[in-house]
């Protein structure tokens, strides 16, 4: 494993979830569940993620003498709902939240849209639409038809962990209460494709991608949670010594009033490409930091940079045991 001075920090191998491969699906019973193929490989995967977006090209086999039809599926990120959510989860009023588009062979698809809602995982999908909810907890049209909602129904929501009550000032009028969404939005979208026998087609898509994050940096210090924090990012996006050196250095510039970076977190799940036959015979991984004055760290190997921002990594018969997970500490506009 190299190591990339500069901007850059420390690259290593993969970790955990929220965006995903194409999949192979069928349609059962309770929902959208995701099928092994033997006769369909993925052939090429260039895959490319920023703050900004996530772009996919794929090209995909199908190695039997038959054509197969199926489903395609696309499982977005989980979204759930945070009195204090530092997500950015797109156009938050819109279904298609994120802005996922997709084609294949260069031609359009529209794909269906499939959403639940689930708290703790029980189902509360027909209990929101009865109400006339939108679906998406951190919209502004979902709080909205909360706000609207009889006591009865407000007390029985925050008991079954639905909502829960936040209290705070938001126009200058004094302190209020405000019932918060907290449950979790499940979206997939799919679609019905033909994959000739003995043929190759190509699936591209793109989407904003749901960036997380703090106001501050929160693994740099001596404090317990901050420890707590160093130890699962070591796991989770390969920081190493270097790169801590780094952030600690930051956090204490912003302490004595200098700029302050706060953290970013993209994740994206690679595990579902394992569903095709065989590996990913060549996978190639683009990831661009932002600004050059950013500070990334993930998990990956033999990561080259190709850019002031951007690094790459290639695999020839790529199987995705793992997941992706990168951080990004980012510095403050305007400077």
């Amino acid at each position: 494993m190299r190591r990339i001075g500069g901007y850059a920090a420390l690259l290593a191998m993969f970790a955990a979830p929220a965006f995903a491969n194409d999949t192979m699906a069928e349609l059962k019973t309770g929902g959208l569940a995701y099928v092994r193929t033997g006769d369909i490989s993925m052939d090429e995967e260039k895959l490319f993620i920023s703050a900004a977006q996530v772009r996919v090209d794929y090209v995909f086999e199908n190695t039997s003498d038959k054509d197969v039809e199926s489903l395609v599926a696309f499982p977005m990120p989980d979204i759930k709902g945070d009195v204090d959510s530092m997500v950015d989860a797109g156009n938050v009023d819109a279904d298609n939240f994120l802005g996922f588009t997709v084609t294949q062979d260069g031609k359009a698809i529209v794909p269906t849209l499939q959403q639940s809602v689930t708290v703790a995982g029980v189902d509360m999908t027909d209990e929101l639409k009865a109400r006339g909810v939108p679906l998406l907890p951190l919209s502004k049209t979902a709080m909205d038809a909360v706000a609207k909602l009889p006591v009865d129904v407000l007390e029985d929501w925050t008991a079954r962990g639905l909502i829960v009550d936040d209290e705070y000032d938001n126009d200058g009028q004094g302190m209020k209460h405000h019932p918060t969404p907290m449950w979790t939005l499940h979206t997939t979208y799919w679609w019905r494709t033909k994959f000739p026998a003995k043929a190759r087609i190509g699936v591209q898509h793109s989407y904003k991608p749901s960036v997380g994050g703090t106001v501050a940096i929160t693994f740099a210090g001596d404090q317990d949670y901050q420890k707590q924090q160093l130890q699962a990012y070591r796991s989770k996006y390969c920081v190493d010594d270097a790169f801590l050196k780094t952030a600690t250095k930051l956090s204490a510039t912003a302490d004595k009033g200098g700029r302050t970076y706060t953290e970013s977190w993209i994740s994206y799940v690679l595990t579902t490409g394992a569903n095709w036959s065989g590996p990913i015979k060549h996978f190639e991984l683009t990831v661009d930091k932002g600004s050059p004055e950013n500070y990334i760290s993930f998990c990956g190997t033999d990561v080259k940079k190709t850019g002031p921002t951007s690094f790459q990594m290639t695999v020839q018969d790529f199987y995705p045991e793992h997941d992706l997970d990168i951080l990004i500490l980012a510095a403050p506009p305007g400077n």
